[in-house]
């Protein structure tokens, strides 16, 4: 490690400002932030810690939207948002392990948008709206890539909000060491159709299957996906498993969330 200023702010207003500092890093939970910081491979002159801004924590249910703070734990969503919205809730309790899922925000993973992360596929998958400081962002505009987002230099995710769909489920085929989703596949049901939403299994991110989202929409069943194959031009392969392997748990996990809901 190496010498850096630490600012603990108690408002969003308060961290909008430490973060107009030069050379300044938001800190949530930590969870990435700190092993990178340890490796070197970041070196911020001040980290601006969100975890104690009491405006940005919490889970709360209005009017068929669940909305989540941004600095909401993992754990706290997993326990909070069970009667709400239960696939939301069983996602976050398979995050990790029981330290991470205590420390790590919801945030911070969708700023960081680690492409085998699984908060991606529960907010493009739900249709989410990721807020902010500044704006509310829609999903499907928020998330543009491996590591990289809509948000802007100093922006702050506050909130997180989720319309709670008819059914849905995530299914994930977890990297036995990191525990983070080899493939997972986030499958909602609304009132305007079917969204299905992968994470882990793309070298662009998180992304939508549209052939699927197409034929759940006229019939949500797993039946539905016979002769359907995700594209496989852009999967990752590396020695967890081919690209080609990874093709077939997008489908394999598809068919199961579908089951599930």
């Amino acid at each position: 490690m190496y010498a850096f200023d630490f600012v603990r702010p108690k408002t969003v207003a308060e961290a909008v400002k430490a973060l107009a500092a030069e050379d300044a890093q938001a800190l949530g939970g930590g969870q990435t932030l700190i092993p990178t910081l340890k490796q070197r491979l970041a070196a911020p002159a001040v980290l601006v810690s969100l975890s104690g801004i009491a405006e940005m924590s919490g889970v709360s249910l209005s009017g068929g939207t669940l909305t989540i703070g941004g600095g909401t734990p993992h754990a706290t969503v997993a326990k909070e948002a069970r009667a709400a919205y239960p696939a939301l809730a069983a996602l976050a309790g398979g995050i990790g392990d029981p330290a991470v899922r205590s420390r790590g925000t919801i945030g911070g993973s969708l700023a960081n948008n680690d492409p085998s992360a699984c908060y991606p596929a529960a907010v493009l998958g739900s249709g989410a709206t990721i807020v902010t400081d500044r704006r509310e962002i829609a999903a499907d505009d928020y998330f543009q890539g491996m590591f990289a987002t809509a948000l802007e230099p100093g922006e702050i995710i506050t909130a997180v909000r989720f319309p709670v769909p008819e059914k849905a489920h995530y299914e994930k085929f977890a990297q036995p060491a990191s525990r983070f989703a080899l493939v997972g596949v986030f499958v909602a049901r609304t009132g305007q159709g079917a969204r299905v939403a992968v994470t882990g299994a793309s070298a662009d991110g998180v992304f939508r299957w549209a052939e699927a989202e197409k034929a759940l929409s006229g019939g949500f069943s797993a039946a539905a996906l016979a002769g359907l194959a995700p594209p496989t031009g852009d999967m990752i392969s590396d020695l967890h498993g081919s690209a080609e392997y990874r093709a077939h748990l997008v489908k394999v996990l598809t068919g199961r969330a579908v089951a599930a809901a």
